[in-house]
């Protein structure tokens, strides 16, 4: 690991345990992160991006193990897709359990990705549990796919914006997102 993906690793944590927002690299787009179990906090990015409250989040975990912390019931079909997945992939599962309420959508779902990127999972395992995500921009403009595009706007409102991979200029994408209903799989987005 480099120093600068050190410090800005302690700066996140440092920065979520005080209840702050982080702009940061994930392993889609650049986003916007705070501690998923934080009530205040989940306000806050919710108030940056002027976003509708009724607006359901993304978590990230780094692990199964992390997962089940979160989610009532969980199939073991979803793990097994997952596995075979060839991008980052979202589920959303029904029943969440010990988040915010903000981050749970009214019908008591949740969409959560076990992310594969190394940053990310550096900053859930010092946390201690999982990170809220969302992308980086304004409600209804373009997800950021790389840091120079990512508004001042945005920018000013953060806590604390990570350096590590501001230079990288491959273009992301959003993850796939899926939803496991009665053991079926359905295509939410691709």
């Amino acid at each position: 690991m480099s120093k600068e993906f050190e410090k800005d690793v302690v700066n996140c944590l440092n920065t979520l345990h005080n209840g702050e927002v982080i702009l940061y690299p994930t392993d889609t787009v650049w986003g916007l992160g705070c501690d998923a179990t934080n009530e205040a906090a989940v306000q806050k990015i919710i108030e940056i991006k002027n976003r509708p409250a009724n607006k359901s989040f993304v978590v990230l975990v780094e692990s199964k193990q992390r997962l089940q912390q979160y989610v009532k019931e969980l199939d073991k079909k979803v793990l097994q897709y997952l596995q075979l997945a060839q991008k980052p992939t979202t589920v959303v599962y029904e029943n969440a359990i010990g988040l915010a309420p903000s981050v749970v959508a009214v019908d008591l779902s949740i969409a959560i990705r076990i992310c594969a990127d190394e940053f990310c999972k550096e900053i859930i395992r010092g946390l201690d549990k999982p990170l809220l995500s969302t992308s980086a921009n304004k409600s209804g403009e373009p997800s950021p796919r790389i840091f120079r595009e990512i508004s001042n706007k945005i920018a000013e409102e953060v806590d604390y914006i990570v350096k590590y991979r501001q230079d990288d200029e491959r273009i992301a994408s959003p993850s796939t997102i899926v939803k496991w209903e009665n053991s079926v799989l359905r295509v939410i987005r691709e």
